[in-house]
């Protein structure tokens, strides 16, 4: 099968597009035909050499914690009813770079029914995330709703579902075109992150999702009214907010942890595909690139010209 190597760690042109052997599903484990990847911010600086503690991949590896594709065989154990359907699936860290992955089959999920197989793979992740961190923060009807990051794949999502709840939603976004998007989507005002004073102009707020952390979290952690909550999904930075908690506590602010089971995380990547499919919720593919140009995809995700999800089209 055709897949993308990595096979040292160091830029985007790291990434090189090779053969493989083709995967054998064993016991509990289904094959997919993969159609779409999804990448993440992630998997750009774990391909540097960068990635979150304590994860690090093992060279020479191939990529990709997201696909979705078809089902063509199954394993020991599993339903053959599976095959043929449409499902999305983490890989378990590697192996999505890919034209077939072998997945747990216990992990996969089937595509809703009126729902596009590239719109799924783009909810695999960041829908789980952007629902996980709403039912963290819990932005009431009426509140002021702060969304740092607003143009990404997660941002563009949360703006969405705070805005259903009833939430007044300002989307801070890193350029002016970026800040356009969220507010197709929705939000009811915009502001780009990079320009001096940006915070002042937004004001006081209720709830801040601080998809970027560093310098921009910080400030917008000052906008928080007493009784207000912020919640980390992201560091686009390259760092986290680092507010202390006495700080927090001194201003009566809540810095909010979200957790969640296994089974919970499930939920999440339920709901998000339920809503999706009702035409409630639209994940925004600002780009797409062939499997083979995973690094092309890599330098884009880095260069921070993207917006919303980037997929790798395999079929």
């Amino acid at each position: 099968m055709r897949a993308v190597w990595l096979k040292e760690f160091g830029g985007p042109e790291r990434l090189v597009p090779g053969e493989a052997p083709d995967p054998v599903p064993g016991d509990g484990r289904a094959l997919v035909a993969v159609e779409f990847v999804n990448i993440t911010f992630v998997e750009t600086q774990m391909r540097a050499g960068a990635g979150p503690s304590p994860v690090k991949w093992e060279l020479p590896v191939i990529p990709g914690n997201g696909v979705g594709g078809v089902v063509t065989a199954v394993g020991p154990g599993v339903d053959e009813g599976l095959i043929g359907r449409r499902v999305v699936s983490g890989t378990g860290g590697t192996g999505g770079y890919a034209e077939l992955a072998a997945v747990d089959a216990g992990g996969l999920f089937e595509v809703p029914d009126g729902l596009a197989l590239d719109d799924a793979v783009a909810l695999l992740a960041d829908g789980r995330t952007a629902t996980m961190m709403l039912r963290a923060a819990r932005p009431r009807p009426g509140e002021r709703v702060l969304v740092e990051a607003a143009a990404g794949g997660v941002g563009t999502l949360l703006v969405q579902l705070a805005k259903a709840g009833g939430a007044t939603v300002v989307a801070a976004a890193g350029g002016p075109h970026k800040a356009e998007v969220p507010m197709r989507l929705g939000a009811d005002e915009a502001a780009d992150y990079r320009e001096p004073g940006w915070a002042e102009k937004v004001g006081d707020v209720d709830v801040v999702f601080d998809g970027v952390g560093g310098e921009v979290a910080r400030e917008a952690f000052t906008l928080l009214r007493p009784g207000g909550r912020m919640v980390s999904f992201g560091l686009a930075s390259g760092e986290w907010a680092g507010v202390p908690e006495d700080e927090a506590a001194g201003r009566d602010v809540t810095l909010v942890r979200a957790e969640a089971t296994q089974e919970e995380m499930r939920e999440f990547t339920r709901s998000a595909l339920a809503e999706a499919a009702a035409g409630r919720l639209r994940p925004v593919i600002g780009q797409r690139y062939p499997l083979g140009g995973a690094a092309d995809a890599h330098a884009a995700i880095q260069s921070r010209s993207t917006v919303g999800k980037t997929l790798l089209e395999v079929r």
